[in-house]
């Protein structure tokens, strides 16, 4: 029998109990109302965790033993678990993700069997020696006290409870592990591309996430991340030649030095120190190692403290853009903040490392032998996940596009503030989009990440048509609505774990419009977009044009018709399941608002109030904001070999 089942029969028992103990009193008129009102409190409270909106937290305190002569570490690690979810739980799963870096891991296998590789990946991993691959080796495990069984599954840790942690209890697990770092390969590991010795991500056993569709104990083959909120506290013990770049804050820089604090600090050749960190509310924790860092901070807005690690080697040319980069970061926070939320913490560190760019929290991996624009580039990207995926935690395993593709939007109109002084909506993207559909390798943007059938369609999907998501949500419920609704996205959802439904619902609240058929053709399908202006025909003393829908997917239209005068007027029409009209934009053009247009018709009549020898252009979605497959046949007239037609005149 399912849990859901069980759920719904044991409140019906509790419903079916007092519903007896109420006819009893009505027929006796008399009971312990104490035992009534006890009961009917137990179901209301029941009722309660088994709906609405609920989170797991897991707080950290972890102890590392790193030897750098041998690339490996040991760990004790010490887990308080909160069950917030309405269910019992019988077993946890932990990820134990440098296991993925060995010969025959699953992550191997895919890198060398998907038909176009990330060549960062190939066969990189299945010619590893023993010394260079990864490992993560579980040494002991206990819940509250006792030892426990488990299991381990390629980069996933199963767990069997002695005792099952009940709805809104606690249980602590302690655990004895060891690891090795990988030669780095895939965002993790030692030795970059670039000298960087270690880059510190994914590197601890992660207690695996739980929400309302279960256990996300998704093996490691190379994608994205889910993680669990809660507080982190840290203690990495390592070589004194060494400066650590981290998540979280550090507790003891008195006695670290490196940048950290004014005072020297003494250190003796092959002593230690250690290095204290922590994060309060995140899902993950991230650091980084190298002798040669430069540790540079600089003012952020609000009181944000920006922390950038790079290594002395680099050369001079490269060294002098990250010198500027402190200030393009401090702007591009304090837009990204203004317009779609504050960034919450006191700070954020840029660090050298991994093998290209990947957002943790509070801080960021990079590359560093960049040019100044692809520097700040990708540091906007990577700072912008501080909002989409680190502090709107979705899962983004499932959700790569509210992820990568939210990103991208803000991204576009952060770096158009800081090298072009003005913002405006640009439908960057769209040309990559259409090519990924003439391709024929698109997949609904509800596939989970791992499972895309190729590189391209995970990309052009995650990124492209992600961003185009909130693009055309400026063509369907206006500009002014769009950035409202972004804004209040973050404030709604900040800390906690969206889906593509709350995301919308936010949309449809601050719009007035109905917007599920948007998500579920756009997401949940792969069906396409593509009007047209099919005839344009005297009526008399006014011009008919009949439009066209030829692509799968409905959209309210915008037709915009300019006169012979110069002068411009736009007729819109909007889709009649949006159950609205999207507010006036563009006060100095006249706007016509036409009846709806219901998806099911495949035409539509315009009447225009003028002759068709008074109009000298109409077109449909001059904005381009909408991702229409094939403009050819938006724009009337139409040129074909330099010679002016008309749709009408074709037989």
């Amino acid at each position: 029998m399912t849990k859901r089942l069980l759920l719904y029969y044991s409140k019906q028992k509790v419903i079916t109990v007092v519903n007896k103990l109420i006819f009893y009193i009505i027929m006796n008129k008399y009971i312990i109302y104490g035992w009534l009102l006890l009961l009917i409190s137990t179901a209301q409270t029941y009722a309660q965790r088994s709906g609405g909106y609920w989170q797991q937290q897991v707080d950290y305190k972890m102890e590392i033993d790193f030897d750098a002569t041998t690339h490996r570490f040991t760990g004790k690690q010490k887990i308080v678990y909160t069950n917030n979810s309405p269910d019992e739980l019988t077993q946890v799963f932990y990820h134990l993700y440098f296991n993925a870096f060995q010969p025959g891991s699953m992550m191997d296998v895919r890198s060398r069997t998907i038909k176009d590789p990330d060549g960062r990946v190939t066969d990189r991993i299945f010619y590893l020696k023993p010394n260079e691959i990864g490992y993560q080796k579980i040494k002991s495990l206990k819940q509250d006290g006792k030892a426990l069984t488990y299991k381990v599954e390629g980069t996933i840790l199963e767990v069997k409870l002695n005792k099952a942690i009940q709805p809104g209890k606690k249980t602590t697990f302690e655990m004895e592990f060891e690891g090795q770092v990988p030669k780095q390969i895939r965002r993790s590991g030692r030795d970059n591309r670039e000298g960087v010795a270690y880059s510190m991500t994914q590197w601890y056993p992660k207690l695996a996430e739980y929400d309302h569709q279960g256990w996300h104990a998704n093996p490691y083959v190379g994608r994205e991340f889910h993680g669990v909120w809660g507080d982190f506290d840290v203690k990495i013990t390592m070589d004194s030649s060494y400066v650590i770049a981290a998540s979280g804050y550090l507790q003891n820089p008195e006695k670290i030095g490196h940048g950290y604090t004014t005072k020297k600090v003494k250190r003796d050749k092959g002593a230690k120190l250690t290095w204290h960190f922590k994060a309060p509310n995140v899902h993950d924790f991230a650091w980084a190692a190298d002798k040669e860092y430069i540790h540079d901070t600089a003012p952020g807005p609000h009181g944000v403290t920006l922390h950038f690690f790079y290594k002395k080697s680099l050369a001079d040319r490269y060294k002098s853009t990250w010198k500027k980069l402190p200030d393009y970061t401090a702007k591009a926070m304090a837009y990204v903040g203004k317009n779609f939320g504050q960034y919450p913490y006191k700070q954020y560190s840029v660090i050298q490392g991994g093998d290209g760019g990947m957002e943790y929290a509070m801080a960021t991996l990079i590359t560093g032998k960049r040019q100044l624009g692809s520097l700040v580039g990708v540091t906007v990207h990577e700072m912008v996940h501080s909002w989409y995926q680190m502090v709107l935690g979705t899962n983004e395993s499932l959700y790569s596009w509210m992820d990568e593709g939210f990103n991208t939007y803000v991204t576009n109109l952060t770096m158009q503030h800081l090298f072009r002084g003005s913002v405006k909506l640009n439908p960057s993207g769209y040309r990559s989009y259409r090519r990924l559909v003439e391709s024929g390798k698109e997949e609904a943007l509800s596939t989970h990440a791992d499972h895309f059938n190729t590189n391209l369609a995970y990309g052009a999907a995650a990124y492209t048509k992600g961003s185009i998501f909130v693009n055309q949500l400026n063509y369907i419920i206006g500009e002014e609505n769009t950035a409202k609704g972004m804004l209040e996205y973050f404030n709604a959802w900040k800390f906690k774990h969206p889906t593509d439904i709350d995301f919308v619902r936010v949309m449809e609240k601050v719009s007035g419009l109905e917007l599920d058929w948007y998500r579920e053709y756009w997401v949940l399908s792969t069906h396409t977009i593509d009007y047209g202006i099919k005839t344009v025909q005297d009526k008399g003393d006014k011009t008919e044009v009949v439009l066209e829908r030829i692509g799968k997917m409905p959209m309210p239209i915008e037709v915009v018709v300019t006169y012979n005068d110069g002068s411009k007027e736009k007729y819109y029409m909007p889709l009649r399941i949006m159950r609205g009209e999207k507010p006036q934009g563009d006060k100095n053009m006249k706007r016509t608002i036409k009846p709806d247009w219901p998806w099911t018709f495949p035409t539509y009549s315009l009447t225009i109030d003028r002759k068709r020898g008074d109009i000298a252009k109409i077109e449909i979605d001059p904005s381009l904001l909408m991702a229409d497959i094939d403009r050819k046949n938006n724009v009337y007239p139409k040129k074909i070999d330099s010679q002016t037609t008309f749709p009408s005149d074709k037989k």
